[in-house]
Formats: structure tokens, sequence, C-alpha cells
């Protein structure tokens, strides 16, 4: 599990194709990989990877087809910037929200215009994901924990304070630009929980005469 919170933006240095899926190397840039160990989980612009190679300053990872196929990461070359951020720990504060580092979808850029200091960015979600998106609520861009301002249909706006700008790849989004969308895990166990009459459940083992014995059964309201 992540928090949103960026830690550093590396760079792709190296994706090596291996029938069907990837290994991609990152120069880790200033995140910290003292304490990394292999099969450590790190998230890399939103997708969270598990470390295969570790040194000082980078680290491998293996990407499966199923990755490659629903993030934007089919779309990195040598030398692009990626948001890292490493798992969290019990200790951590959470200052973003909870990330699983798993990408729901991509979203396409639309605008972005300047607003006072802030830039204030217009992103289209896929259809599928728009009920997920609620304004004010939270949602995970690249890897990145953004408070949601606004929703019309399928698209969101999000403000982006100078600090966000110049410490991610947020800063560089031009309008066209695709970029991996999370959206709030609690709104997806949510939905599950209320579609939960379409899901079997198991025989209750509560009967009749499971009551009686204990006496819960057989009383009247007045007793």
């Amino acid at each position: 599990m992540f928090t949103g919170l960026i830690q550093a933006v590396g760079r792709i240095a190296s994706i090596e194709s291996k029938r069907g899926d990837a290994r991609v190397r990152v120069d880790a840039g200033a995140l910290d990989m003292s304490d990394v160990k292999l099969g450590d989980s790190i998230a890399v612009s939103g997708v969270c990877l598990t470390v295969v190679e570790q040194a000082a300053t980078s680290f491998a990872a293996d990407v499966s087809g199923e990755t490659l196929s629903c993030t934007t990461f089919a779309d990195l070359r040598p030398g692009d910037p990626v948001n890292l951020e490493k798992a969290l720990l019990p200790t951590t504060r959470l200052g973003g929200h909870l990330v699983s580092g798993h990408v729901d979808g991509v979203g396409r850029v639309l605008e972005r215009r300047d607003d006072a200091r802030s830039i204030r960015l217009r992103i289209e979600a896929p259809a599928a994901l728009a009920k997920y998106i609620a304004a004010k609520g939270s949602l995970c861009v690249d890897g990145v924990s953004l408070t949601v301002n606004a929703v019309q249909g399928a698209a969101f706006e999000i403000n982006i304070i100078p600090h966000t700008a110049t410490q991610t790849t947020v800063g560089d989004y031009a309008p066209g630009g695709r970029v991996n969308l999370e959206v709030d895990i609690l709104a997806r166990y949510l939905e599950r929980l209320m579609l939960g009459e379409d899901v079997p459940r198991p025989e209750s083992r509560i009967t009749r005469e499971l009551l009686e014995r204990y006496g819960f059964a057989g009383l009247r309201a007045e007793d």
C-alpha cells in the first residue's frame, strides 16, 4: 500500500522486452534506496512493482503483459521521468489517501491552464471509471494523491499547487498526454458490498432449532 505522496522523481533507464512482458530498470534519483530489499514494492507512476534487482541508485522490476496493456508503461521510453514512492510503513503519516498501486485505467489530459500560482488540469477518465470519481474526493494520478475539484461526466478537474508541480511529473502534463488513474479503493469495495445480493452466500447455520435450544425462539414481544 502507498499514500500517493511522491518521494522522488526517477527516470526510466531501460525497458527490455521479454516474450510478451518486460523488465524495466529505473534510475531512482533522490529516492533513498538504503533500506530497499529484493521483493520490496515501489510505486512507479502509480504502478506497484516488485524489486527484482537492486543497486545503490537504481532498481529493476518485471512488468507483466497485463500491466503493459492497462497502464501507460507501454508508452515509456528511456529517459522519461516517473514518480516514485516506496511502500508505506505502519508508522507512516497518511498525508494522502490509501493507494494500492493497481491502476484502474488510463486517462487523457484535455486541458491545462494557469490558476493564480497553481495549474488547473482537466482530465478525461475511461467511461467505466466515471462513477467512482466524486467532487472533493480522492484520486490517484500517476501515483500522486490528488483532490478532485469538479466532475462533469467522465471528465474531472484537479488543481496542482506549485510544490506538486515541481516535485512530481504532473507539472509537465500537456493536452493529449496519457496518465495512470486509480480510483479510491473505498469506492470500489463499497460498490461490491452494495451489489452483494448478486453474490452467492453460504447457507446460514442458524436454524429455528438452534435458536430454541438457547432460548431465543418462541418469545413474545411482551416477554
